[in-house]
C-alpha cells in the first residue's frame, strides 16, 4: 500500500474520487499513481465513516464556522478559546 493511504486512507480515497470527478482521471490510473490497489480503494470507498471521522468532520466544520464568523481574523489561539467556551456550555454547536 502506498504511503499516502497508510497516512490517512480517507484522504487517499477522497483524492482518487476527486481525480475522477474533477479531472476525468480513471480510478485505475489514480490508484496506480498513489501506489494503492483498486480493490483497496473500492473497499475504503464503500465503507461507512468511523465515529472518529465523523467527530473530526464536525470539528472541522465548527472551526470553519468560528473562523468565518470572526471575519477571517481569528487565528488558532482564539478559535481554540471559542471551542473551549462552546464545550463548556454543554453544546459544541451554537
Amino acid at each position: 500500500m502506498g504511503e499516502v493511504a497508510e497516512a490517512d486512507p480517507a484522504v487517499a480515497v477522497g483524492v482518487i474520487s476527486s481525480c475522477k470527478a474533477e479531472e476525468g482521471i480513471p480510478h485505475r490510473v489514480a490508484c496506480r499513481a498513489l501506489g494503492v490497489w483498486e480493490s483497496w480503494y473500492y473497499k475504503w470507498r464503500d465503507r461507512p465513516p468511523t465515529e472518529r471521522e465523523v467527530r473530526r468532520q464536525h470539528l472541522a466544520e465548527e472551526i470553519e464556522e468560528i473562523f468565518h464568523r470572526s471575519g477571517g481574523t481569528y487565528g488558532s489561539p482564539k478559535v481554540f478559546i471559542e471551542l473551549v467556551r462552546r464545550a463548556g456550555k454543554g453544546s459544541t454547536r451554537s
